[in-house]
């Protein structure tokens, strides 16, 4: 008479099967444990035997057996834990639903969004079954995200060309992404900083003096990452027609330059177009309405706000201006280019899956 360990019945998957076990080891959603007995059960399927995925998996061959034999006899629903005996469901799956779509649709009367409290309250509920119920389906009433939608007639048009000049910038010559920031303020704080220490934060006072303030006109060089910049006291055509013989100063004659600039009146004044039209070398990229994010340098004009001018402390608008001279040389010493990876389809299927939610016609 034959003894010893039966053999493992045969496991094999279907293709729908497959795909589902992938995406569960796939998914940021999945409890870990979960996507571990998938990684088994596929294994498994390619014929590894239970020693082989036990040494792989770093478990014990039990562990690999056991899930092994759950999956071909409850297949992919067998992964999961089974219900443990406890307290009953203080709410059914109606009355969940029923709470949810409250929350959705419904806003207190007094207060422009709920709170855990105040959800509870209405719904006469406990804070802790608010709480657990806005947790596990990712409510977020105290929290609001900002958008706005172009209506450029010509959107596409120019998200085409601007990504364009990102992604395959044209031989021998410049891209360069202009704008300015205006009323940066020289504020000095009222009383002196407080050093950040073991255990403890920065400390600044929360009021602070005016001294004036500076507007920072910049152009990013696309391929290199290198800013030519100038601070002026005004933000007026005269400046900004000053920053382009600037500009027009510090690039080589032989290179072309395509200008990235938003639609302020400054850009397109009179006697900055006359003065254009007289260099054929320039060629001006226009981005849409609304839609500053697609202009490179405010990204540098983001890194300069944080870095340099936001908790800075300063006694006279010279004093700033020195201070962002100081950030700008610093950063074209080590210099490195933002990579722009987004394509134009991307970003306009983007704008598309925004408008079906705005709309209401997404499933």
């Amino acid at each position: 008479m034959r003894t010893g360990r039966p053999k493992n019945a045969e496991l094999t998957v279907t293709s729908e099967e497959q795909t589902e076990l992938e995406r569960l080891i796939r998914a940021r959603t999945t409890p870990q444990a979960v996507a571990f007995r998938a990684r088994i059960v596929l294994l498994c399927a390619s014929g590894e035997s239970n020693v082989a995925v036990a040494r792989e998996l770093e478990t014990t061959q039990a562990t690999v057996r056991k899930w092994r034999d759950r999956f071909i006899e409850l297949r992919v629903n067998g992964l999961f834990n089974e219900p443990r005996p406890g307290r009953p469901r203080s709410l059914d799956d109606e009355r969940v639903a029923s709470v949810i779509q409250q929350a959705l649709t419904k806003r207190p009367k007094a207060a422009t969004h709920w709170s855990v409290r105040s959800f509870a309250k209405a719904q006469g509920l406990s804070p802790s079954m608010a709480h657990r119920l806005f947790r596990i389906f990712g409510l977020q009433p105290h929290r609001t995200k900002s958008f706005k939608l172009s209506a450029d007639p010509l959107f596409v048009d120019k998200v085409r060309d601007i990504v364009g000049l990102y992604l395959d910038p044209p031989q021998n010559a410049l891209v360069l992404c202009v704008d300015e920031k205006s009323q940066i303020q020289a504020l000095d704080r009222t009383q002196p900083m407080l050093p950040m220490g073991l255990g403890y934060i920065e400390g600044v006072t929360h009021d602070y003096v005016r001294h004036g303030t500076t507007t920072l006109f910049a152009a990013l060089d696309v391929a290199k990452g290198t800013v030519i910049a100038q601070c002026k006291p005004r933000h007026r055509h005269q400046e900004f027609l000053g920053f382009l013989r600037h500009i027009d100063a510090s690039v080589p004659d032989h290179l072309d330059l395509h200008l990235v600039m938003d639609n302020y009146a400054t850009h397109r004044h009179a006697k900055v177009r006359a003065w254009l039209a007289k260099r054929p070398r320039y060629h001006l990229h226009f981005t849409p309405t609304y839609s500053s994010w697609l202009n490179q340098v405010e990204c540098w004009f983001g890194l300069i706000t944080r870095q340099a001018v936001r908790r800075g402390s300063f006694r006279s608008v010279k004093e700033l201006i020195a201070k962002i001279e100081q950030f700008t040389q610093q950063h074209n010493r080590d210099h490195k280019p933002f990579q722009w990876t987004a394509t134009a389809d991307s970003i306009l299927a983007k704008i598309e899956r925004l408008s079906s939610v705005i709309n209401g016609t997404q499933h």
